[in-house]
């Protein structure tokens, strides 16, 4: 049989839509860029497109162009595609799936997702600020930066961390791809497989599934709810194991909100150079103080370099800005090889953004406003849920942040609990992704950093009183 000329794009179309590339509602190019990327005229362009109508494997939109089908009419055999068997893990996975967005669209009020929702992000000004970044550096943007991250940027970083009396060296501080990552290279710093290291409990998932990834074994520290991190606990701990590292959030701890004090933070600073350990501090709510002024960090505090301190704007500005830090302190020489490793150098866009931000007063306005919202979302919450669930309901004030940490009643079915929440249309995060141990089944995190609309509030109401 003969050719046609239009085979030449159809073929290809036809054979990426049968293997699934291109989904149905995709666009495809219009007649006119075929014509000039095959070179060859518009009415071939215009038979290869009815050709592929024919098939049932493409629609045409009036006025707007064509559209792989909706319908397509294929034959089970045609769209068999060869696959590999891949192996997950189903914990991971599910709990993956409780702390993250599952593109629900609307139907769902997510309430477990640790980032800024859409309407306190200062959109409109990180979007205006990269868009001068782009004019003004333009193809700079698409170059290696330096390894450790922009000199102006990590000034800036510097810059700001002496204002709340922390000196950090230029030569210890790494710029990273968000604060998993420096949280990553910092663990895998200061320990090797089959370690033991000590980390407070609850604690996030994130921080739980960078350890599992690295084989470390973990010795949980209660967080209190009276007295917040239990010093005295860790200074046992230490006494009967070694112990290479600890992992703290001293400032507005998730998901309890609670914060150390100066005095506790000293005391957990003596036990880390007595036994001469690691301490790796989780500064990225400290920015989010809801009174008074910034809480100072624990490195703040050390001159030994045993302090490993990280944090990161994907909190503070937006998720979707993967730009953190590490002041890696004695470790830098391991933490700046593992950097490398993992990728040298992180978005020049994003670098460039944030400095411009720090740079001015943008950041400082935002971050001023941000918290006042937020402490008036924690406030709003804490009433909301006191009104509608059960009595014996124990909610945690928070003192920065935008977690909330609620425990339901003993008797209380929790499977029954989030059976009812996914019905009204609600989600917040299971208590039992917070420990490896599963001490915190009766919990739940709330997550506030989102404005309240109407229907946010009525799904939990609802959920409150299918709770009772």
């Amino acid at each position: 049989m003969g050719t046609y000329k239009f085979e030449v794009f159809t073929s290809i179309i036809e054979r990426n839509i049968r293997e699934g590339i291109l989904k149905p509602g995709h666009k495809l190019p219009s007649v006119r860029e075929l014509k000039e990327q095959y070179h060859t005229s518009i009415s071939t362009i215009q038979k290869g497109y009815e050709y592929l109508i024919i098939c049932g494997l493409v629609e045409s939109v009036p006025k707007s162009g064509y559209y792989v089908s909706n319908r397509p009419e294929m034959s089970e055999q045609q769209v068999k595609v060869k696959r590999r068997p891949i192996v997950r893990d189903p914990i991971f996975k599910h709990h993956l799936g409780l702390i993250t967005s599952l593109g629900a669209g609307r139907k769902f009020s997510e309430f477990n997702v640790a980032a800024p929702g859409d309407l306190l992000m200062p959109q409109k000004l990180l979007l205006r600020t990269m868009q001068q970044v782009i004019r003004e550096q333009g193809t700079g943007l698409l170059r290696y930066y330096p390894s450790n991250g922009s000199i102006e940027l990590k000034d800036n970083i510097i810059r700001r961390a002496a204002a709340h009396q922390t000196i950090i060296d230029p030569d210890e501080l790494i710029i990273t791809d968000g604060a998993l990552q420096a949280l990553y290279i910092a663990l895998a710093s200061v320990c090797n497989t089959g370690d033991v290291i000590a980390v407070e409990s609850p604690c996030v998932f994130s921080v739980l599934e960078v350890i599992r990834v690295l084989r470390l074994k973990v010795i949980e520290i209660p967080v209190d709810p009276h007295i917040g991190f239990d010093v005295d606990f860790l200074r046992k701990a230490c006494r009967n194991k070694t112990i290479k590292a600890v992992i703290v959030t001293p400032n507005f701890h998730n998901p309890t909100g609670l914060a150390m004090t100066n005095e506790q933070k000293l005391e957990l600073l003596s036990i880390v150079h007595q036994y001469n350990i690691a301490l790796i501090e989780n500064d990225i709510y400290g920015d989010l103080n809801f009174s008074g002024a910034r809480p100072s960090t624990i490195k703040r505090f050390d001159d030994s370099g045993l302090v490993l301190s990280y944090s990161s704007y994907a909190k503070t500005l937006a998720p979707g800005v993967r730009l953190g830090w590490l002041a890696a302190g004695k470790f830098m020489q391991r933490a700046e090889q593992i950097k490398f490793a993992l990728g040298s150098t992180v978005s020049p866009l994003y670098q460039e953004t944030v400095n411009r931000l720090l740079s001015g007063s943008s950041y400082d306005r935002h971050v001023r406003a941000f918290r006042m919202q937020l402490a008036k979302n924690a406030y709003f919450i804490i009433n909301l849920l006191s009104d509608n669930f059960p009595g014996k309901t124990s909610i945690l004030t928070p003192l920065g942040g935008y977690n909330i940490w609620v425990k339901m009643p003993d008797d209380t079915d929790m499977d029954y609990f989030y059976e009812q929440c996914e019905k009204v249309g609600v989600r917040f995060t299971p208590g039992y992704t917070f420990s490896f141990s599963g001490a915190f089944d009766k919990h739940f995190r709330v997550v506030f950093a989102d404005k309240f609309s109407s229907k946010r509030i009525e799904a939990i109401k609802l959920a409150g009183q299918r709770s009772r």
